[in-house]
């Protein structure tokens, strides 16, 4: 297993376009997340919005090229033909699939935190400015906060889960671009989906279950009871795509030909 993962390190850290794409991410993780936050406004008491998923909502945007990153982890090994170099100097193929999920989960833990901390400290310093004050019933964002934690936490967490969607889906489909257009419409579908059906009880069931509308309820800091589902059992949510996409993955990669 630890010389699996040394080379998937190896692989992953050579390939220029992968730190490029991982910086991108953290990169607009920040830019989107401040550009939000020195847009809103808050004028008065009880305005409503939530400080801190606002100042998070660059992972949004930040979760499209951690996808991408996860599915040329595969992907692309398929397109050149190096999965075949792969599996001859690791036949077992499930150590493959969970030296490749081990680091990936951990690059993009550390691009998410960076991203996700640095939108904090930005929403920190320009939402009191914009009238997240105390007078209007914002208090300073603090890691202290329980709140807080989880949201920051739990974003960072789900940035990791979603890669792991990526990888599983691009072991599946075994072409990267397929793989980003699945994982892609697995995430925005859903949302888009909601806003078209008018049945409450089917809008509701579809926010419990679509990955991203469950999975960043963790953010949320406000009005939680309103949630269509808990922020950790949101997470929850995705957790188990993940765990659907990483077995599908193993089960190919087990089962076919590199």
């Amino acid at each position: 297993m630890r010389y699996a993962g040394r080379s998937e390190w190896t692989k992953l850290r050579t390939d220029s376009s992968n730190t490029w794409l991982l910086l991108g991410a953290v990169a607009l993780t920040l830019a989107v997340g401040s550009a939000v936050a020195m847009t809103a406004r808050c004028d008065a008491l009880g305005c409503g919005q939530d400080a801190t998923k606002l100042s998070l909502t660059g992972v949004m945007v930040g979760q499209v090229v951690v996808a991408i990153v996860a599915v040329m982890m595969a992907g692309n090994e398929y397109g050149t033909g190096m999965m075949q170099t792969t599996i001859a100097a690791v036949p077992r193929r499930l150590t493959v699939l969970f030296s490749k999920a081990a680091v990936l989960s951990a690059v993009v833990l550390v691009a998410g935190t960076i991203g996700v901390v640095g939108s904090l400290l930005t929403g920190g310093t320009v939402l009191p400015g914009r009238g997240f004050t105390e007078a209007h019933g914002y208090e300073a964002m603090s890691p202290a906060d329980s709140a807080t934690l989880r949201a920051a936490v739990g974003s960072v967490l789900y940035l990791a889960l979603i890669g792991l969607i990526g990888l599983g889906t691009a072991l599946v489909v075994r072409s990267s671009a397929t793989a980003v257009g699945i994982v892609l419409g697995l995430l925005f579908f859903f949302p888009v989906l909601t806003q078209v059906i008018d049945d409450p009880d089917w809008q509701r069931l579809l926010q419990q279950v679509a990955p991203m509308t469950a999975g960043l309820s963790v953010q949320t800091t406000i009005g939680v009871d309103r949630l269509p589902i808990g922020p950790w059992e949101g997470l929850g949510v995705v957790a188990l795509w993940a765990s659907g996409a990483l077995a599908a993955g193993g089960v190919m990669l087990r089962s076919r030909d590199a």
